[in-house]
């Protein structure tokens, strides 16, 4: 078994105007995603929604340090990477509305997003779905001699099935240029990690292939960048893939709507007061109140924008629900 670091190195520190630029994108995942919520309540977005408030620092981190021909597999809480990889506000919320306009089509929706032109190559609704993918997929890149990752996210609940096993247990006996991002908030939708896993360490469950692992605090998003860089790096290099684990903290319900009763209402609060991954770079950036207010006022404007910009779009026609269909 290979362990890359316990602790992620200081190197290839952001510079200030880098980190300000992370911090208007971590904004405007959080602003997107409240008013998901907001038009949800409202009624005008149909399904379920899963939001990833607090998880930002992850999406932003990671997905910034990719290169151009990597692919991504997402889950059921996709906003977040979808934004971060490159798709623009208004075809994702084109998307959540069902329109012709969204990033696939209206065929997706919020559980089932893809754009694969920007190598998003899907959200997953089954717990894990997108991992064997992602196995799949590196093993493509490594038969083309091609220089490409491919990366899955997924949460610690995803480590109790079985296709993440096989996932991990192929790709380390491949040797293929995958990264395996757990985004681990100690949630398996309301149960508590305790409870589902017997070891408190679940980069464990990837050492027991012998396979490469780093950690780092997914609230700060320059030591997830500077992480997944480092494993981004090794995979290309043709060493093999990599576990990367992210200690992350979901500050919302498991879906819009969740009562949150297997949660105190103590830990809510500190998770919100002193977990939030954008309070802690704002005052590591020392971000005045102006200059905040102005970032935010911009990062609103666009996600309003983007809200026009679905109600505005082409409703697709009813046989279209037949189209794309392999039997």
């Amino acid at each position: 078994m290979l362990s890359l670091v316990a602790k992620v190195e200081q190197r290839g520190t952001l510079s200030r105007e880098e980190l300000r630029d992370f911090f208007r994108e971590m904004l405007l995942i959080r602003r997107f995603e409240e008013k998901v919520e907001e038009r949800f309540r409202a009624g005008e977005l149909p399904g379920f929604l899963h939001v990833a408030i607090g998880q930002e620092a992850c999406a932003v981190g990671v997905c910034r340090a990719l290169e151009d021909g990597d692919v991504i597999a997402s889950t059921h809480r996709a906003h977040g990477h979808t934004l971060a990889k490159g798709t623009t506000p208004n075809e994702l919320m084109a998307e959540l509305y069902g329109k012709i306009e969204g990033c696939s089509h209206g065929y997706g929706g919020s559980m089932h997003l893809y754009d694969v032109e920007r190598g998003n190559m899907g959200a997953n609704a089954v717990v894990g779905g997108g991992l064997p993918q992602i196995t799949g997929a590196a093993l493509a890149f490594k038969l083309r001699g091609e220089s490409r990752v491919a990366l899955a996210f997924f949460g610690d609940g995803a480590t109790n099935i079985g296709t993440f096993h096989e996932a991990l247990n192929l790709a380390q006996l491949w040797q293929v240029p995958a990264v395996f991002v757990l985004e681990d908030n100690k949630w398996a939708e309301s149960t508590p990690e305790q409870q589902h896993s017997p070891i408190r360490d679940l980069s464990k469950r990837a050492e027991a292939f012998g396979m490469a692992t780093i950690k780092a605090n997914g609230q700060d998003v320059e030591e997830v960048y500077r992480a997944a860089r480092k494993a981004l790096d090794h995979a290309r290099s043709a060493k093999g893939p990599v576990f990367l684990h992210l200690e992350t903290y979901r500050l919302s319900g498991h879906y819009i709507g969740d009562p949150q009763v297997y949660r105190s209402k103590d830990e809510q609060r500190d998770v919100r007061e002193h977990h939030d991954p954008l309070t802690q770079l704002r005052e590591k950036l020392e971000i005045s109140d102006e200059e905040f207010a102005e970032m935010d006022a911009e990062v609103h404007d666009v996600v309003d924008a983007s809200v026009d910009f679905a109600k505005n779009g082409t409703d697709p026609k009813p046989e279209d629900a037949l189209r794309n269909v392999y039997a």
